[in-house]
């Protein structure tokens, strides 16, 4: 075997968790080796071209929660993140011209609420509070290691009983909330403290973002805390957006991969090797071979068990349990190369800075869920929409932009109609059809664009079925279930083999905190 070709560990991919698990293991002292099958680090997070002199991330890191634990650990200040950077308002677009902005300033949010209803504009405090308070309480169980329930150990039963402790500690209400909002639909949380269609709209959109559901589907007020989690205290939908290409996270990971003097290789495919019984290496698609003492995958569950490593190396029940993950994407992404800002009717350039968002009511989303359902594109869909290159002047020629637009309903598998040309060519129509509505003219400005499907995520991101979030978010996916019930630990059946991405407590919308967990399991092994 050629000289250095022996490491610590290799992690096969390079997401943002996969690039935290590597960046812990080498301030540990270990020798790591990242290997990213595509051309760019950071799969859908990766600047991608548009348009000639156009580039966007397709599906930007932007959108989660970076933990202050991570960044300070890893010290990505010193590695080029902006810790100042202030979160974006929120706009929901109002047919009427009387849009809805919510943001952290809670006077604003108030101000903007009674324009449409003074009573929910009252409530809102109380009802931020509350969900802050939940949302606070998801934080602390994603910063902890997942508890096995399955086959508890001593530190997983001191953890249980701190858990309770500090769900005692919320106080009679609040736990009684949590346990109450948890299995929820949020038709139900909603309808219950408001009246404005606006305003449940705009809060909707954030329970049902990355998720096979509509707001009227049980769990997801789960959903909507797990998206509070890590936010701005009464913030909804915010975001942080880079202000150079130098401070994107994946840019900045890197960074601080380099000065920890962690490999990194591209175009680099592999295979999981196995030796008497536990995981030694990888092999390359060319045929190179490469020792490890320990394996990581970044990939959701179907994947890492069933195409990184030969299935029959685990148990039959494992196998099945694997097979039964849900991992039905419903998000595409669009990104338009334009020659001047779109014009919203109503909507400051400031609040251009932010996202708009077109889910006016929870029946509109309800209905292009609906679509999903039964295996077609939403007609009118839901839409999050940003113009990062306000914020990232790199990201387009001079006096022009790019608009990012996240689009649902999008099921990976259609009935009525394949994933062809055809169908490509109608989303993108579909999509400059909703935002003309709302901003006339948009459509002439356009120059070019990139479409991702779930299709082109699992094609060309290897996300299985186009899920961003390694497995949906459901309460029965979710903490000691993630990635499957028994396996919490980041380990697996096969000795030496261990998962790192989103498919991993605490799954996606958190950046990093899997990494983490996943590379402190990895250091427990001597």
């Amino acid at each position: 075997m050629a000289q250095g070709s022996t490491y610590d560990a290799i992690i096969l991919g390079s997401s943002v968790n996969d690039l935290v698990c590597a960046a812990y293991l080498a301030k540990a002292g270990q020798r790591v080796l990242v290997l990213e099958p595509r051309a760019e680090v950071g799969g859908p997070a990766a600047l991608t071209p548009v348009h000639e002199g156009f580039r966007a991330a397709m599906a930007p890191a932007d959108a989660g929660w970076l933990p202050e634990k991570v960044v300070k650990d890893l010290d990505l200040a010193a590695h080029g993140l902006d810790a100042s950077a202030k979160p974006s308002p929120f706009v929901a677009l109002d047919p009427g011209g009387k849009h809805l902005v919510l943001s952290a300033d809670a006077a604003q949010t108030r101000t903007s609420i009674e324009a449409h209803s003074k009573a929910d504009a009252e409530k809102w405090d109380a009802f931020s509070g509350q969900m802050d308070r939940l949302a606070a309480f998801l934080e602390s169980l994603y910063e902890a290691s997942a508890v096995e329930l399955m086959n508890p150990g001593p530190s997983d039963l001191m953890a249980l009983a701190g858990h309770g402790l500090r769900l005692r500690r919320m106080g009679k209400v609040d736990m009684v909330e949590l346990l109450r909002v948890l299995p929820m639909s949020l038709a139900d949380l909603l309808d219950d403290w408001f009246e404005s269609d606006l305003l449940k709209g705009a809060v909707a959109s954030t329970g049902v973002r990355n998720i096979f559901q509509g707001p009227k589907s049980a769990g997801t007020g789960f959903t909507l805390l797990h998206h509070l989690a890590g936010r701005s205290r009464g913030a909804f939908g915010e975001r942080v957006f880079p202000t150079g290409e130098e401070k994107h996270v994946v840019v900045v990971l890197q960074a601080a991969l380099k000065k920890l003097g962690v490999e990194v290789r591209t175009r680099a495919s592999a295979k999981v090797r196995v030796e008497n019984g536990r995981a030694v290496g990888v092999t390359l698609d060319g045929g190179e071979t490469l020792d490890a003492r320990l394996v990581a995958s970044g990939a959701d569950a179907k994947r890492a068990f069933l195409e990184h490593v030969d299935p029959w190396h685990f148990e039959p029940e494992f196998v099945r349990m694997v097979q039964h993950v849900k991992l039905r994407g419903v998000r595409a992404f669009v990104a338009f190369a334009v020659d001047e800002l779109p014009a919203f009717t109503g909507v400051t350039e400031e609040q251009l800075r932010g996202t708009i968002v077109m889910a006016p009511s929870m029946n509109y989303l309800e209905k292009a869920f609906d679509c999903a359902k039964h295996g077609d594109l939403a007609e009118r869909p839901f839409l999050e929409i940003t113009v990062p290159s306000l914020h990232d002047a790199s990201l387009a020629p001079k006096g022009k932009h790019v608009v990012h637009v996240a689009m649902q309903y999008a099921p990976y598998h259609l009935r009525k109609r394949a994933w062809n040309d055809a169908t490509r060519a109608a989303l993108t129509d579909n999509v400059i059809a909703a935002i003309e509505h709302m901003a006339p003219g948009f459509k002439s400005k356009v120059l070019g664009s990139k479409l991702v499907t779930p299709v082109d995520l699992e094609r060309e991101y290897g996300l299985t079925e186009g899920n961003l979030y390694g497995g949906e978010l459901t309460l029965d996916q979710i903490l000691f279930m993630r990635p499957v019930p028994g396996w919490s630990h980041h380990k697996t059946p096969l000795e030496g083999y261990f998962v790192s991405g989103y498919a991993t407590h605490p799954g996606g919308a958190v950046l990093g905190l899997g990494g983490f967990h996943a590379a402190s399991a990895m250091l427990r092994i001597r």
